[in-house]
């Protein structure tokens, strides 16, 4: 019975070393990639995806003609909203996060919803125009709450 475990034990060792562990090697190889619903028409979130893609994200765009949908869909309150509503790993990214807020984000994996930058600030990633208005990148959870993840002057 012991090399019955033993032999076990050692073939389980070898599949997970070998990258034959399935659920996870899937999981961390979409963990880069972000889905964001967008309007076919809106520029700025062109923008914020070659942010994204440039910090390393691998970026699927949806063109949808009723971003409310998504928005509901997702959980984001309308005082939260911008212009394009994102998932990645289970998480909401609302509007123009910075890049480095999404990768804290995912390495934390604190209990939240997601992320929000409401509105569209100036200077923030997608929306660069020569000058920066300060703003705060939100946390936001099922319940409403609100606190204030990252700022940005």
């Amino acid at each position: 019975m012991r090399k019955i475990v033993m032999l076990s034990t050692v073939l389980v060792t070898g599949l997970l070393a070998g990258g034959l562990f399935v659920a996870g090697g899937s999981r961390a190889a979409d963990a880069n990639e972000i889905t964001v619903y967008k309007s076919p028409f809106c520029g700025c979130c062109k923008s914020w995806e070659k942010h994204m893609e440039a910090n390393g994200f691998t970026v699927k765009s949806v063109a949808v003609d009723d971003l409310r949908r998504y928005k509901s869909k997702y959980g984001v309150a309308d005082s939260l909203a911008s212009c394009h509503t994102a998932v990645i790993d289970g998480y909401v990214v609302e509007g123009h996060v910075p890049a480095a807020d999404v990768k804290r984000m995912l390495k934390e994996r604190p209990a939240i919803r997601g992320l929000a930058v409401p509105g569209m600030p100036s200077g923030s990633p997608g929306m660069e125009q020569g000058y920066n208005d300060p703003y705060d990148v939100l946390t936001f959870d099922k319940k409403g709450n609100l606190s204030v993840y990252s700022r940005h002057p």
